[in-house]
């Protein structure tokens, strides 16, 4: 049993401000607690008597009367506490949209408690980044530290060296980015030294009080000296070989190019083609002068997939260099050599029939080739390396090969093509075995055996790998012969976007150009930009930088030019962009003409009844040049988010695209499909609308959520009630729909005006969503003057207040709040009351003196997704009204 609780309240508001601080996409809770003063021992609160709101900048978030509650999505409201005097606002997944300050106000059976101001702040750290660069040997440098992500600014940089600081603390504002939060970039300019190396430098930002660092070390390059020279010629008609030698360089990885008069030569190719179809090519070998001074033979062996024996060439030293002397034996010398040569012929003599015996052990002699590999080593490609085994006994030989020292097992039967290459969380990747052979030789009588591994390499594992292949007998343990590999030299070519356009920021009349190059292996890149022959100068390159590689160990850059609108307005101007890398044979090259621009793509709009009929969803492409633009409809299932793997819908249509002014296109992208049984029962999934264009570097995407949209059930006619102080209030309450009904008041006489009205969802008795709209409205301008707020007894007690308040009767209220503490924002609501309704006025006087009255209309306009046109009702004044109106004194 409740019992009519009687409070003695003491007509003074508490207010708390204070200030609750948040990170991105997490929950705060806004504190709002309330005392509630009971007047005997034992009584109980009646939670129907309690009213509760929320405001921020003057939008509800939240609200409780008479047991009921609405509140806001993205807003939770605990009411379980307010018995407790708990009335806390949790917001979920906060954001800067949501900062500001919230008031909540609390009341009981009329009476205002409580009322406070809470403010909301976002606070983000900053993200650090230091992109990974070269530097040069004192000289000049410049670092840079980027500091993305963080509200509010600002924030100061400051930078150490071994953890003394090398540059005190300075404050940047920063650069606020689309999405509300801020970035930085602090820098350092140094000259690098030799006591340098290996040394750790930090970057340390400071924000809000909180402090972070990223550490890094220095790459250091050290210029070489370079040297050139030529292989001396005999003739001026045969070709002039050269040679450069570079010393005293850091790191190993270098790429020489040749130029001739500042143009580029093309590099040699590894072979060329004969007329005939075979190839030639020359190789080159530096001896030591240790070497040189040895003398002797020296020959050129070539290792061919299949042969036993290389094909050798050969020639002595005296006669390749005549700088080389013979050298000049004594008589003493000579008779040395003489006894050496007449010991050595009895020894091959003694050792003859000691070989007969010795001959069935040399059956097993091998002899084992080194392993070939392929002359260019190239990312996704298959590749083969070999190696040949002769001897009599091969019949009887194994191979085992390793990466490095991983063993090499067969997996071509089971992996994929594309999968890993080596075992990673119990996979295996792609590897094949072959072994040929044995191969008789005729005449011989020795055999021989190819064994050879294909793969695909990939630069995370194979770059600055070795091949390993060991020989032994089946059955024995012992390995008879080890070969090693060089180590891979993998390339990869990029891959190369089409050129981007797009307008500047801030200056329309200046075009960014933009090439993407990606996957590509060494990190050295070269892009050249041209414009109608003339070569242009780029803005913006990550070409001359050495980017860190990616996780498959490739690597990705971009280069970025910069026109006049104009210029590039001009008919038949051209403009393309050169991409040099050691992995293409020639340049990419990517061109474009004119001017590009982006379009704007509008949210999805679908249409249906019920969940049986055709789905019809359309989507606007507006503003666009060149006219070509492809859309592609997605199918997303409930559940799913943006990293999702997702499913084309064919039966897309596209009107246009069509002109709309000058170099301007505009299209319309449609969709109809009917929706299968599975689709109806999945609730939250949806439709992707993906608009892809020249000038965009990333397509536009569009989301549409698979709810059912159903039409509410609309009332035939206005309810309305007039009060017995002239006001008129107007209801309508529409039952069920999907998504929630929009509705507009709108009165007047010829013309309409509209109107303020307030809107309640509750649950009916039916179990179905119930929205009640009810406008308040004055139908003439002589209405006395009322109360701030009445409740009539014909209006089913719906409170509505008045505009035009006695002001007498305020200011002797306020005076005597005044006097009690009361501040006068407090008066104010405590005199229109919370829920009450506001009264509209409308003039429906005509003629040219104003003494004419029409009839007054009340108009009702509502719109929903269900409904291809607005419904409309409305009520107009009946004409006996009129006339009684008129006829009064």
């Amino acid at each position: 049993m409740f019992f009519s609780l009687h409070l003695n309240f003491l007509c003074l508001l508490t207010v708390s401000p204070s200030e609750i601080q948040a990170s991105p996409n997490t929950n705060a809770t806004l504190p709002c607690n309330v005392t509630f003063p009971l007047s005997a021992k034992g009584d109980k609160m009646d939670k129907s008597l309690i009213k509760a709101s929320w405001i921020n900048n003057g939008s509800d978030i939240a609200s409780f009367r008479e047991a009921a509650t609405q509140i806001k999505e993205g807003f939770s409201w605990d009411t379980t506490g307010f018995i407790n005097g708990d009335f806390s606002l949790t917001v979920l997944r906060a954001g800067l949209d949501l900062q500001g300050q919230y008031e909540c106000t609390i009341s009981y059976n009329s009476t205002m408690l409580h009322s406070s101001n809470v403010t909301l702040r976002i606070l983000a750290s900053p993200t650090l980044s230091i992109p990974q660069q070269w530097v040069v040997l004192e000289t000049e440098s410049h670092f840079t530290c980027h500091a993305d992500g963080f509200h509010p600014p600002p924030v100061s940089f400051s930078w150490t060296r071994d953890g003394q600081m090398i540059q005190p603390p300075y404050h940047i504002e920063g650069e606020q980015t689309p999405d509300g939060y801020y970035k930085a970039v602090g820098n350092l300019t140094f000259y690098p030294s030799r006591e340098d190396q290996n040394v750790t430098f930090g970057c340390k930002v400071s924000h809000n009080g909180s402090y972070q660092e990223l550490d890094f070390q220095l790459n250091i390059t050290y210029l070489p000296s370079v040297t050139l020279s030529a292989v001396l010629s005999h003739s001026n008609n045969i070709p002039l070989t050269l040679y450069c030698d570079v010393e005293s360089f850091y790191p190993e990885e270098i790429s020489v190019s040749w130029l001739q008069n500042s143009t580029v030569l093309p590099e040699p190719p590894a072979t060329e083609l004969n007329p005939d179809g075979t190839y030639r090519t020359r190789h080159y070998y530096t001896l030591s002068p240790e070497q040189r001074e040895q003398g002797g033979k020296v020959e050129c062996a070539v290792n061919q997939p299949g042969v036993v024996h290389p094909v050798s060439g050969s020639a002595y030293l005296e006669k390749l260099d005549p700088q080389a002397e013979a050298p000049v034996l004594t008589k003493s010398a000579k008779a040395s050599v003489a006894l050496m040569c007449i010991s050595l012929v009895l020894v091959v003599l003694l050792c003859f029939g000691v070989s007969w015996r010795r001959r069935d052990e040399k059956k097993k002699s091998l002899n084992v080739s080194g392993i070939i590999l392929p002359p260019r080593v190239i990312v996704g490609q298959k590749g083969r390396v070999t190696m040949s085994i002769e001897g009599r006994r091969v019949d009887r030989v194994q191979t085992a090969w390793f990466l490095n020292d991983t063993p090499i097992s067969d997996t071509s039967l089971t992996a994929s093509e594309k999968g890993p290459l080596l075992p990673s969380k119990g996979e295996m990747g792609y590897y094949k075995l072959h072994t040929l052979g044995p191969l008789y030789s005729s005449g011989s009588g020795t055999q021989q055996l190819i064994s050879s591994l294909t793969f695909i390499p990939q630069i995370s594992i194979h770059k600055g790998a070795v091949l390993k292949c060991q020989v032994s007998y089946m059955g024995k343990d012992k390995i008879v012969v080890e070969r090693v590999s060089e180590k891979f030299t993998i390339l990869s070519a990029p891959e190369v976007s089409e050129i981007q356009l797009a307008e500047t920021p801030g200056d329309s009349d200046v075009i960014s150009m933009t090439v993407q190059a990606s996957h590509f292996h060494p990190d050295i890149i070269t892009f050249r930009w041209f414009c109608q022959g003339s070569e242009l100068s780029p803005v913006a390159s990550q070409a001359s930088s050495s980017p860190r590689p990616n996780s498959e160990g490739v690597f990705s850059a971009f280069s970025q030019c910069k026109l006049p609108r104009s210029e590039l307005e001009k008919e038949g101007t051209k403009v393309w962009v050169s991409v040099h890398h050691i992995a293409l044979k020639q340049p990419v090259t990517r061109e474009t003409r004119g001017f590009i621009k982006s379009p704007c793509v509008s949210e999805i709009i679908g249409s249906t009844s019920s969940p049986e009929k055709t789905l019809i969803l359309g989507c606007e492409i507006t503003d666009f040049y060149p006219p070509n633009v492809s859309v592609t409809w997605l199918k997303l299932r409930g559940g799913e988010q943006d990293d999702r793997e997702e499913e084309v819908i064919v039966g897309g249509e596209m009107w246009g695209p069509i002109q709309t002014q000058s170099r301007l296109y505009r299209a319309t992208a449609t969709l109809r499909r009917r929706p299968t049984n599975q689709e109806k029962k999945e609730r939250g999934g949806g439709i992707i609308c993906r608009v892809e264009h020249c000038s965009l570097l990333e397509p536009i995407e569009k989301h549409w959520r698979n709810v059912d949209v159903v039409a509410p059930s609309i009332p035939p006619l206005i309810s309305v009630c007039w009060s017995s102080e002239g006001v008129g209030v107007f209801s309508l309450v529409l039952k069920g729909g999907h998504p929630k009904v929009k509705l507009l008041w709108a009165a007047g006489g010829p013309t309409l005006s509209p109107l303020v009205s307030d809107e309640t969802e509750e649950i009916g008795d039916d179990g179905q969503r119930e929205l009640k709209s009810v406008c308040a409205l004055e139908r003439s301008t002589s209405m006395p003057k009322t109360k701030a707020a009445v409740t009539d007894p014909d209006t089913e007690g719906i409170e509505y207040i008045d505009e035009k308040v006695d002001e007498e009767n305020n200011n002797i209220d306020r005076d005597e709040d005044t006097k009690s503490g009361v501040d006068e924002d407090s008066v104010k609501e405590r005199e229109q009351g919370p829920g009450a309704l506001h009264i509209n006025r409308i003039n429906v006087t005509t003629g040219p003196r104003g003494n004419e009255r029409a009839r007054m209309r009340v108009c009702v306009e509502i719109t929903h997704p269900a409904l291809k046109l607005p419904v409309y009702r409305t009520w107009t004044e009946p004409n006996e009204e009129i006339l009684s109106s008129t006829l009064k004194p």
